[in-house]
């Protein structure tokens, strides 16, 4: 499992990816709670923990009990305090407080049943919390993502998250093959 997670995390590190751009679009504050559900190896889960600072928690959450044993040994290599892991069933993240951000990082079409999930998820988000989803979605070159149908439309992203309950915040448009939107729940 330690290979899927290293692949999960070149995958993330990958300058095509744009992780910088990805960080700096998100605004993180010091202090700020953030959820990376489906945290696959980490990469993200451990910038987010520089990001938000010792006064901050990152819960790195996966429904994978190997993925979550790559992570906590990365976190206690680079001595993190404020990176928690949560290993998740299938159908809720089971968080344990109110988040500032939740963000998915292509796993919103591993989801079943996503209006339900979102529309609970609505509980664990902080007054003016916000969703990122980064999703595969463009097809213009060959990819597996294409091949394997593992990938979902912005379109069809916003329309789940709109029967959910939320509303779109933000399109951004730098990443090459896939879609990033961030969301905030309804009142």
């Amino acid at each position: 499992m330690a290979y899927k997670a290293k692949m999960s995390n070149m995958e993330a590190a990958n300058p095509k990816s744009k992780p910088e751009e990805i960080l700096k679009t998100l605004t993180l504050k010091q202090g700020q709670k953030i959820a990376d559900i489906g945290a696959g190896g980490g990469y993200f889960s451990l910038k987010f923990a520089e990001a938000v600072g010792k006064q901050g928690i990152v819960y790195a959450v996966d429904i994978d009990p190997g993925k979550i044993e790559f992570i906590r040994k990365s976190v206690a290599e680079k001595g993190l305090d404020n990176v928690k892991v949560i290993l998740a069933r299938v159908e809720t993240p089971t968080l344990p407080e109110k988040i500032d951000l939740i963000f998915l990082l292509n796993v919103y079409h591993h989801i079943s049943n996503r209006v339900e999930y979102f529309s609970r998820l609505k509980e664990s988000l902080e007054p003016g919390g916000r969703v990122a989803i980064i999703e595969h979605n463009r097809g213009r070159r060959f990819s597996l993502h294409r091949i394997f149908e593992r990938r979902v439309t912005r379109e069809t992203v916003v329309e789940e998250l709109t029967k959910a309950g939320y509303s779109i915040l933000e399109n951004i448009d730098f990443l090459p093959d896939q879609s990033f939107t961030v969301f905030f729940p309804e009142e």
